[in-house]
C-alpha cells in the first residue's frame, strides 16, 4: 500500500546498508527514496542522492522544503541498516491524521552486539525543549506543517541546529505524537553507558553546536512568552539570623567506601568564617553510620538520622536546611565525591559575597574511584552566561556542581523529595527570580564508579529521569508564561 511518503535516508557510502534500509521502506509502502550523503561519496544506487555537511544544517532543511511533494515525509537519520515493520508507515500516517500531529515518532528495537533490545521512548511535553530529546532515528512529518515550521528561519545560516528549530516550531503549531508501539529495529553502534553519554553536550569540542542550539531555544522561549529578562530579576534580601556562615550538606545512604573521604574533605576546609557539616544519614545499613560516628569528636559535624523512611535526596536536603543549626549558605557535597582543595568552601562563599546571588554553581572534574582523570575532563558549563543562562537552563540537562544556595531562599521554595533532578528543579526555580553566580575553575572531584546512581542505568530508568526533568521544564515554562502574561 502506498502512503504518499517521501523517505530521506542518511547515506555514508555504504551501499549494502542503504540497500537494506531502502528495501525495508519500499516494502512498507514508501513512495520515493532520497539519499542524504554527508560523506561526499557517490552512490551506485538508482536513487536521487544529494550531499550536505551534516543532517542538522539549514541547507538540508531547505532542500527538503523544496524537494518534497508528498503529503508526508520521513527522515531516517542513521547510517546503519533499518528494518521497519511492514505496516509501520501506515500506522504513523494514521496517528498523524487522527491526532493532527506535525511530527510522529515511535518506540523501537535496537540491535546491540547481535541482540535485539527494546528501547521505549517518552511522550513529548511542552517542556521537552532540550535539544537531545530521544525521538529515535525514524521521524514522520506532515509536509505542510514542516514547511510552515521552517518559514521563520529558512534564511538563517544554522549549521547544527536547523532540525532542532524545525521541531520547536512544529510544537507551536501542532501536537508531536509518540506511538507507544515498537515499529522498527535499528542497529545501535554507540554502546556507551548513559552515565557517559550525558556529558557529550558539555564537551568543549561541541561548544559551537551549543551556541547555535541556545540561539534557537531562546528564540522559541521568546516566541511562547516564556523568556526571563534581566529586568525580571530581583536582589536577594536576607532577614533571617543564622548560627554560622555556611553548612556543607551531605545526604548519604550506604556509602561506607566513600563517606570518610567526603567528611575529611569537608572538615579540612580553611575559611575565614565559621561553618559546620550536616550529614543526613538516610538509615544506612552497611557501616556508613559507624564511619560518620567516628568523626563525632569534631563539634562541627552534625549527624542527622531522619525519623521518616520515605525521604529521597531532596527530602534529606530539606531536613538539613530546616535544622536550626543550618548556616546562611547551604553547600553541596555528594557522599562519594570530594572537594579538590581546602579552599573550595571559601571560594564559593566569596562568590556569594561578591555578587547578589541566590545560588552559586562551580565546576568539577570527572575521575574514577582513585581520582584518575576521565574524559571529557573539567565540566565547567561555560554555555552559561549572565545574560542568558536563566533561559538556556531550560535547554540543557544540568547546571553543574558543586551547588550552593542561600538557605532562606531554599526554605521559601522547598526542595522536591526525589533522588534525581531535585538540584535541576532548584536551579530553574531560582533562576526565574534571582541571579546565579558561576565559578568556572574546577572545585570538585566527581567520581564515576560502579556505585554511582547514574553510572549505567537501564533505559526504563533513563526514561523516567528524562520524563521528570521534562516535567520540571513544563512547569517552569508555564510559570514563566503566566508571570509574563500577568505583567501586561
Amino acid at each position: 500500500m502506498k502512503h504518499d511518503i517521501t523517505c530521506y535516508i542518511a547515506y555514508n557510502g555504504t551501499d549494502e546498508y542503504a540497500e537494506r534500509t531502502i528495501k525495508s521502506l519500499e516494502q512498507a509502502g514508501a513512495t520515493r527514496i532520497v539519499l542524504l550523503s554527508t560523506s561526499g561519496m557517490v552512490n551506485n544506487l538508482p536513487y536521487d542522492c544529494y550531499t550536505f555537511p551534516n543532517l542538522q544544517c539549514i541547507e538540508l532543511v531547505n532542500f527538503i522544503d523544496c524537494d518534497c511533494t508528498t503529503p508526508y515525509l520521513l527522515i531516517y537519520n542513521k547510517y546503519t541498516p533499518l528494518d521497519i515493520n511492514n505496516h509501520a508507515l501506515e500506522r504513523m500516517v494514521q496517528v498523524a491524521e487522527d491526532s493532527q500531529a506535525g511530527m510522529v515518532y515511535a518506540d523501537r528495537y535496537e540491535l546491540r552486539n547481535g541482540q535485539r533490545i527494546a528501547h521505549p521512548v517518552i511522550d513529548y511535553q511542552k517542556g521537552s525543549v532540550r535539544d537531545d530529546f530521544d525521538f529515535g532515528s525514524v521521524i514522520l512529518y506532515n509536509t505542510q506543517m514542516y514547511n510552515e515550521a521552517i518559514s521563520e528561519f529558512s534564511h538563517r545560516n544554522f549549521q547544527y541546529a536547523a532540525m532542532y528549530a524545525v521541531r520547536l516550531n512544529i510544537s507551536c503549531i501542532s501536537p508531536i505524537a509518540h506511538i507507544s508501539e515498537y515499529l522498527y529495529t535499528e542497529v545501535e553502534e554507540d554502546t556507551r553507558a548513559g552515565g557517559v553519554k550525558q556529558f557529550d553536550y558539555v564537551d568543549p569540542r561541541n561548544r559551537g553546536v551549543q551556541i547555535e542550539m541556545e540561539q534557537v531555544c531562546t528564540f522559541h522561549l521568546r516566541k511562547i512568552k516564556a523568556q526571563v529578562n534581566e529586568c525580571d530579576i530581583k536582589d536577594v534580601s536576607i532577614k533571617e539570623h543564622f548560627p554560622c556562615e555556611a553548612s556543607i550538606i551531605i545526604p548519604v545512604y550506604n556509602r561506607v567506601r566513600t563517606i570518610g573521604d567526603a567528611l575529611q574533605s569537608a572538615l579540612n576546609q580553611h575559611t575565614d568564617f565559621e561553618y559546620n557539616v550536616i550529614v543526613i544519614d538516610n538509615h544506612s545499613t552497611d557501616g556508613t553510620s559507624e564511619v560518620i560516628s567516628s568523626y563525632s569528636s569534631d563539634k562541627r559535624l552534625i549527624h542527622l538520622i531522619p525519623d521518616r523512611n520515605d525521604l529521597g535526596i531532596g527530602g534529606c536536603w530539606q531536613q538539613a536546611i530546616d535544622d536550626n543549626r543550618c548556616g546562611r549558605y547551604a553547600v553541596q557535597l555528594d557522599s562519594d565525591d570530594l572537594y579538590n582543595s581546602d579552599t573550595t568552601l571559601q571560594q564559593i562563599i566569596d562568590c556569594f559575597r561578591q555578587g547578589n546571588y541566590g545560588m552559586v554553581i562551580g565546576s568539577y572534574d570527572l575521575t574514577d574511584f582513585d581520582l584518575n582523570p576521565l574524559p571529557p575532563g573539567i565540566i565547567d558549563h561555560k554555555e552559561w552566561t549572565d545574560e542568558n543562562g536563566r533561559n538556556n537552563a531550560l535547554r540543557i540537562n544540568g547546571l553543574g556542581a558543586p551547588r550552593a544556595f542561600e538557605t532562606s531562599i531554599l526554605r521559601h521554595i522547598g526542595i522536591p523529595n526525589v533522588s534525581y533532578g531535585e538540584d535541576y528543579a532548584l536551579g530553574l526555580r531560582i533562576s526565574r527570580e534571582y541571579r546565579i553566580g558561576r565559578i568556572f575553575t574546577s572545585l570538585y572531584h566527581c567520581r564515576r564508579w560502579e556505585g554511582n546512581s547514574d553510572a549505567a542505568l537501564p533505559i526504563e530508568r533513563i526514561n523516567r529521569n528524562n520524563y521528570y526533568k521534562d516535567q520540571l521544564r513544563t512547569w517552569e515554562i508555564e510559570a514563566r508564561i503566566a508571570r509574563n502574561t500577568n505583567k501586561r
